[in-house]
């Protein structure tokens, strides 16, 4: 296989869920440049005479900046490597793929998208947990809970009746996630749920009202990576029964 760059979705956490594609190149790639949240499952898959380039990120500290990252891969493919870039969940999903491509095109360089799995996806259906359903919503949209500020997006009418909102990274904004919501006009007792670990050992699944989901958060101690359903839909859960008479109070017995 000729040298370039393949962006690589390594999905949420479980390496059943992998594509055979993604298999496949994981398997022969020379250098993998990967995720600090990539599972060690998905990293024992990968051609073990490859060589790895971590580039973890947490909250506001990224070992590599974005620009590093872009610059490692396209000296990498010019020095005639196979290059994988392995992200979790879906590149194209606040995985900054987009970015990514731009730079490999800019310089040259041959660039090929590998979807995978995303957390919502992933999460939602260990959850048992439609993010669709013809009683409850008929669209559903993504938005990103620290994404260049909260101040700074736009959710006018993302949430609410026969409306899913999936929010990723909103772990650590979680109290002001439900304030700006509220200011918006979503019910304060509208049904949400948080899916820690998706697909992940130790995944969580808790559901609660959206005037409780910080407290909740701060209560059940959830950590990254998760994230956060806000609609109807969570009420079609059967799989979330453990909070499930939180969705049925009313506000002042919270």
């Amino acid at each position: 296989m000729t040298a370039r760059v393949f962006l690589v979705g390594a999905g949420p956490g479980d390496p059943d869920l992998l594509t055979v594609k993604a298999a496949r190149l994981l398997a022969s790639a020379d250098v993998i440049v990967h995720d600090g949240l990539v599972d060690q499952e998905i990293i024992a898959l990968a051609n073990p005479e490859a060589r790895f380039i971590s580039v973890a990120k947490q909250r506001s500290k990224h070992s590599v900046p974005q620009d590093g990252i872009n610059a490692s891969l396209v000296r990498e493919a010019q020095a005639g490597h196979l290059v994988v870039r392995l992200k979790c969940g879906d590149p194209f999903i606040f995985g900054r793929g987009g970015e990514e491509a731009e730079a490999c095109r800019a310089a040259g360089v041959a660039v090929e998208v590998v979807p995978g799995i995303s957390a919502a996806m992933g999460g939602a259906a260990q959850a048992m947990l439609p993010l669709t359903h013809r009683d409850a919503a008929s669209a559903v949209s993504f938005v990103a809970g620290q994404c260049k500020g909260l101040t700074d997006q736009n959710w006018a009418g993302l949430a609410g009746k026969e409306r899913t909102l999936v929010i990723y990274m909103g772990v650590a904004t979680a109290a002001d996630i439900t304030e700006k919501l509220i200011a918006d006009g979503v019910s304060p007792d509208m049904p949400v749920a948080v899916l820690e670990r998706a697909t992940r050992s130790g995944a969580r699944a808790i559901r609660t009202l959206l005037t409780d989901l910080g407290d909740m958060i701060a209560r059940e101690g959830v950590q990254s990576p998760a994230i956060i359903v806000v609609g109807d839909v969570v009420l079609k859960s059967d799989a979330l029964d453990r909070f499930a008479a939180l969705a049925a109070m009313k506000l002042e017995e919270i």
